[in-house]
């Protein structure tokens, strides 16, 4: 069966651990309007743009440099007729070291094309990984 959900996948060169390390450190590449915890395994955490966006986010599998696991428990996204579309899908960040580059892909399970909020979305999620997330283990470029 085809995956029709969103995903992306980017190469840095840097190591598995660091990159790791860098997806955990949400409020420096996704969002300042953060709250909570985002490192170990039942750990939850809020991302809140005020009339915008509301997620509820709690870590469902950790595996040290290889895979991280955020289950929405909750969401309110404001501009949709389904303001819940993003509650019970999951963000998944695995990770694989080839040589001395790290590939990264990113999938939003649950965000597929027939969800409203998908082509925004996939466009807010491309730049976000592609360039916050990318330029944060590269450089350590904070948002």
């Amino acid at each position: 069966m085809e995956n029709r959900n969103f995903t992306t996948t980017v190469e840095v060169p840097k190591p598995a651990k660091e990159v790791f390390d860098g997806i955990k450190e949400v409020s420096k590449w996704w969002s300042r309007d953060f709250e909570g915890k985002s490192s170990n395994l039942n750990d939850e955490f809020i991302i809140h743009h005020p009339h915008q966006h509301y997620s509820k986010q709690k870590l469902v599998e950790v595996d040290p440099g290889r895979k991280i696991v955020w289950l929405v428990v909750d969401s309110v996204l404001y501009w949709l007729k389904d303001k819940h579309e993003w509650t019970n899908t999951k963000m998944i960040f695995e990770i694989t070291e080839k040589g001395n580059k790290t590939s990264l892909k990113y999938t939003h399970e649950g965000l597929v094309p027939e969800k409203e909020c998908y082509t925004r979305c996939a466009q807010g999620w491309t730049m976000v990984i592609r360039e916050k997330l990318v330029q944060f283990i590269e450089e350590g470029k904070t948002i």
